[in-house]
């Protein structure tokens, strides 16, 4: 009728079951916290930012991040070795910058014979070189991306078949797309370090077994990827190419591998930016890289040292960063 409102309902976005849902979550999350001291960490975080405002008057976060921040300052730039540990030292061609430093020191010991304190004066030499703690965790470093290198090129070398296999729409038969599945589950679900712990009582302390651990455990992830962007590309090139007689290995070849490329070569940079950053941690299970040099200063309390490997890191990634994202920029 003329004139009369149209009778319309709009049906709630929430209703009582989404509310149970999220009290649901909201005790499980409550009960978790609990167990796992989340309300001691807001307590110890908010006592920390207080100190720091000047609300508190002590707290033990901010006392033990600044004592480790002051042994950390300022990093370690220069080796001094013992020329006594040093037997095929060449006097007449010391290692470019390097120096001989002699270091005296006073000594005072009691002369059994008259039973008196004498001074005894002990002369050291050092080979002192400015920058060759540089020199040692760039050589380290290199050899880290070198590692994260090789483990990304075997990754993606094992996850292109099994993408292959646990695509729904390119794998010959049900057992193989299943059998595909759980090898990247099995792959993926086992940690790089945990890997590595295997890999290195296999083969020895090492690059390899960095590179072994890197690559299997990244298969995981980019099947996965690899797998679920074959599934989900257009239906049409691979329609046309199927309606002239193209094969299966042909259609995924020029129909479908143009479309996925980009994504490809993102999940890559980003693996390749996580091994880089992976392949310090299992260093310091003996399997190569600045991880190793890192875990030796650390126990033994060098912890200039320390921050010079931190910072090192840290311009590598941040390099590669950079790097990814001109790559990306350009193929996306």
């Amino acid at each position: 009728m003329p004139g009369a409102q149209a009778g319309w309902k709009l049906d709630p976005p929430y209703t009582a079951r989404h509310l149970l849902i999220a009290l649901a979550l909201l005790a499980a999350l409550l009960y978790t916290g609990q167990r796992t001291e989340m309300d001691r960490m807001l307590a110890m975080t908010g006592q920390a930012v207080g100190n720091l405002l000047g609300l508190s008057p002590e707290s033990q976060v901010v006392r033990g991040l600044g004592r480790v921040a002051q042994s950390m300052w300022p990093p370690a730039l220069g080796e001094r070795e013992e020329v006594a540990r040093l037997p095929g030292l060449d006097r007449q061609h010391l290692p470019m910058f390097s120096h001989i430093e002699v270091q005296e020191n006073r000594e005072q010991h009691l002369n059994p014979a008259s039973l008196q304190w004498e001074t005894k004066l002990e002369r050291i030499e050092y080979l002192v070189r400015p920058a060759g703690y540089l020199w040692t965790v760039f050589v380290k470093m290199v050899q880290t991306v070198e590692i994260a290198l090789w483990g990304t090129l075997l990754s993606v070398l094992v996850s292109m078949p099994l993408a292959w296999l646990a695509a729904r729409n390119y794998t010959p038969k049900r057992f193989t797309y299943t059998l595909a599945r759980g090898a990247i589950s099995l792959l993926r679900s086992a940690p790089e370090l945990i890997v590595a712990l295997f890999l290195v009582l296999a083969y020895g302390f090492g690059p390899i077994a960095g590179v072994l651990a890197l690559s299997l455990h990244a298969a995981g992830f980019l099947g996965k990827f690899y797998a679920e962007d074959i599934e989900n590309a257009d239906n049409k090139p691979q329609e046309a190419l199927e309606a002239i007689g193209a094969g299966k290995l042909k259609t995924l070849w020029y129909g479908v591998l143009p479309q996925v490329l980009p994504q490809y070569t993102a999940y890559t940079l980003y693996i390749l930016d996580r091994n880089v950053r992976m392949a310090t941690v299992i260093g310091l299970v003996g399997a190569g890289g600045i991880g190793q040099e890192l875990k030796g200063r650390f126990d033994m309390f060098q912890y200039g040292h320390v921050a010079t490997i931190l910072i090192a890191i840290f311009i590598v990634v941040f390099l590669l960063d950079q790097f990814s994202a001109r790559v990306r920029a350009k193929l996306i």
